[in-house]
């Protein structure tokens, strides 16, 4: 009797190694990406890592390193031009810090607990300062100051920092306050306590962290700033940022290199204080704070 020749068996081997193969190649990173990110990353931090290389220069060069010294480091310590310049970024920093958290926090709570068509158009105009250019908002106050016969000083640069930063603490604040249960301030009201009172005893311990974090990064955001303080400001004492566009245009001194690797460093640590206050308080921290979460 002849037997009939069973169809081969079809293997499983070969699909599931075509499947590896394709899976490989889809996991496999593309050369010419990760090339084009290390170079973007090279163009972006390389100027930045040399002038913090030669502001431990001993030579008064620009071109030629001769050595690790903290030469420059100690001229601008000496430097009491640019140390008055260091004390007015400070000032207008914390003034700023201090009146846009202020400002800040009531426009949050304003714009969350205000439900009509004035609240959203209000919350449509605090976000047209992030999305305005900066030069414009500069050139901006410094023809409102002129127009209104109000001589450039250190306070009309006050002004303009708190009025531009208000827009970046009320978006960092602003989904904070739409998450806390509105329960517990009315469970304070029922206690006895007063609308102000539930605010000032129970909301804003809530929004503490958020507040901080939104308060550091501001900080750090107006002692960088340059532009609007470049229109605001007046002869003197200028910003340190002011001062240090000023110097430049004369020529770039070894100095300059260790101020701004001193404003680098400080801008730094300020925004990694920004990004950890939420978990000293238990809540996540990182990125999350530009959602005020």
């Amino acid at each position: 009797m002849t037997l009939l020749k069973q169809p081969a068996a079809t293997s499983p081997a070969r699909p599931a190694a075509r499947t590896r193969t394709r899976r490989g190649r889809t996991d496999r990173k593309p050369r010419i990406l990760i090339s084009v990110t290390a170079l973007f990353f090279a163009l972006l931090y390389l100027p930045i890592a040399v002038v913090a290389l030669f502001s431990f220069n001993s030579k008064k060069s620009l071109t030629v390193f001769g050595g690790f010294s903290l030469r420059w480091y100690r001229a601008f310590v000496h430097d009491d031009v640019l140390i008055a310049s260091l004390g007015t970024s400070l000032r207008i920093s914390l003034v700023a810090m201090a009146g846009s958290v202020l400002l800040g926090v009531a426009l949050a709570l304003g714009l969350v607990r205000c439900r009509t068509r004035l609240g959203s158009l209000a919350g449509l105009i605090m976000l047209v300062p992030l999305i305005t250019p900066e030069i414009v908002t500069g050139v901006a106050s410094m023809l409102l100051f002129k127009g209104l016969g109000v001589a450039l000083s250190t306070a009309t640069v006050m002004l303009s920092e708190i009025t531009f930063s208000i827009s970046y603490v009320t978006v960092i604040l602003r989904s904070r306050v739409a998450a806390l249960n509105p329960e517990v301030e009315e469970a304070a009201m029922d206690l006895g306590a007063t609308r102000w009172q539930a605010v000032r005893l129970v909301t804003l311990p809530a929004l503490l962290p958020a507040v901080l974090a939104s308060a550091v990064l501001i900080f750090a955001l107006v002692f960088d700033d340059f532009v609007l303080a470049y229109f605001t400001t007046g002869v003197d004492p200028q910003p340190l940022s002011v001062r240090i566009y000023s110097a430049i245009r004369f020529g770039v001194q070894p100095t300059i290199n260790a101020v701004g690797t001193l404003m680098l460093a400080g801008s730094i640590a300020l925004i990694a204080l920004a990004l950890f206050i939420p978990r000293l308080f238990g809540r996540r921290g990182g990125l999350d704070l530009l959602s005020g979460e």
